[in-house]
């Protein structure tokens, strides 16, 4: 099979979406299919090199060095970037409908080159134009609209309208995805809020979870007594770090902690002004851009593994914790209930008391810590492979084919 797999935003650690691209292509390509990976800044990191990269310049806005940057005029190479800087100055994120139109004039004259096209979390208005010439499927990890909320609820009435505004792009989303018949995401619990909040049938979608490498995140030797590990994707507040600082802070006073967050913070923003305030400098270390090894070895190195978000589409940190053997306490948010299992402390989203009493108590118990992380490892090895999320994500592809064809012989 010939798969064009789309994808907007790919680094990998950026979000588990450049993780799922890394992944999954490298899973495709094991099975014998042929994978070119479409991706606009910034670029994955492939594992495979028997996929291909083609690159989908945008003027990236957003980058690391550089955020909400002015191009210079001789960077406009065209109207879809005056889209895009246009959208970006009225504060608006541009990225997936740019994108998705690009993606659609490369694949215009490559129609004869591929099978299947498969969309990354874009679900922009470029898609249907894909969706004439070629069958589509498109991956949704969760309706961005639970961000919305969240970030909506937690800005000062100033900034509301501001919010609004930058997750203007989710009522094409919205429109994209009712009009694709074939949508995986990736646990029952995102399933649910899709179909509620993107108003999609419940028949359009297919359940297929995301994968580790088992190989890489596994038990170590030489766990930190102490040592709390979180991975956060944004510094936002869908990601509850405000939480676990608190947490952190209470616990201090009776336990030896240190917290090793990964995330990339906003400079002189709120979870660093948090650490400032209550004093965690000297026990909070922050990181980013870390190597898969390195992060496997964090995360081994660690006695307790939090994810305190108000919610997760999937959550592929706690499978990661969950391969490493390191024991978990999350949320009983999204889908985490369904990720973990029994293989984790489960406390209210917000309540920083529940979340306190959750870690000191297993920072106090040997017997459960040994419990929860072999019990981690155990279903880490037996539900979340990459071999078979590609085998599982192979079967919508082929349903999706026969349905384009079975619609163009009808028509």
């Amino acid at each position: 099979m010939r798969i064009a797999l789309l994808s907007y935003r790919s680094k990998t650690h950026c979000g588990g979406q450049g993780v799922y691209v890394r992944y999954l292509s490298s899973g495709l390509a094991e099975l014998g299919h042929e994978v070119e990976v479409f991706s606009g800044q910034p670029y994955p990191e492939l594992l495979d090199p028997r996929v291909r990269l083609t690159e989908v310049p945008s003027l990236d806005l957003y980058r690391d060095d550089d955020p909400f940057r002015t191009p210079r005029p001789s960077e406009i190479r065209d109207r879809i970037d005056l889209l895009e800087l246009g959208t970006m100055w009225t504060a608006g994120f541009p990225e997936p409908r740019t994108f998705s139109i690009r993606a659609a004039q490369l694949l215009r004259t490559r129609a004869a080159d591929f099978d299947v096209v498969h969309d990354n979390q874009c679900l922009g208005s470029g898609l249907l134009d894909i969706a004439r010439q070629l069958p589509v499927v498109a991956t949704i990890h969760h309706p961005i609209t639970r961000d919305r909320a969240v970030d909506l609820a937690a800005a000062p009435w100033r900034r509301k309208l501001f919010v609004q505004r930058w997750y203007g792009f989710l009522g094409m989303q919205q429109r994209v995805a009712r009009k694709i018949p074939d949508l995986i995401t990736v646990s029952s619990s995102s399933a649910t809020d899709i179909a509620d909040d993107f108003g999609v049938a419940p028949g359009q979608l297919r359940v297929v979870p995301l994968g580790v490498d088992t190989e890489l995140f596994r038990p170590r030797e030489g766990r930190i007594p102490g040592r709390i590990v979180a991975v956060a994707s944004a510094d936002k507040p869908l990601k509850g770090i405000s939480h676990l600082l608190q947490a952190v802070s209470r616990l201090r006073l009776g336990h030896d902690v240190e917290l090793q967050l990964v995330a990339k913070l906003d400079p002189d923003g709120p979870t660093e002004k948090l650490i400032a305030e209550l004093g965690l400098a000297d026990i909070v270390t922050v990181s980013s851009g870390l190597s898969d090894t390195e992060l496997a070895e964090l995360l081994s190195s660690a006695e307790i593994s939090c994810i305190p978000s108000m919610y997760e589409g999937f959550s592929l940190p706690a499978v990661e914790a969950m391969a490493s053997g390191t024991p978990l306490v999350a949320s009983r948010a999204g889908a985490l209930p369904e990720v973990v299992a029994d293989c984790a402390e489960l406390v209210e989203p917000g309540n920083v008391d529940e979340l306190t009493r959750a870690i000191g108590g297993l920072l106090d118990s040997r017997r459960r810590l040994d419990e929860l992380g072999t019990a981690g490892r155990r279903r880490a090895l037996s539900v979340y492979s990459w071999e078979a999320v590609a085998a599982q994500t192979v079967s919508v592809y082929e349903q999706a084919i026969a349905r384009y064809r079975t619609d163009e012989e009808s028509s």
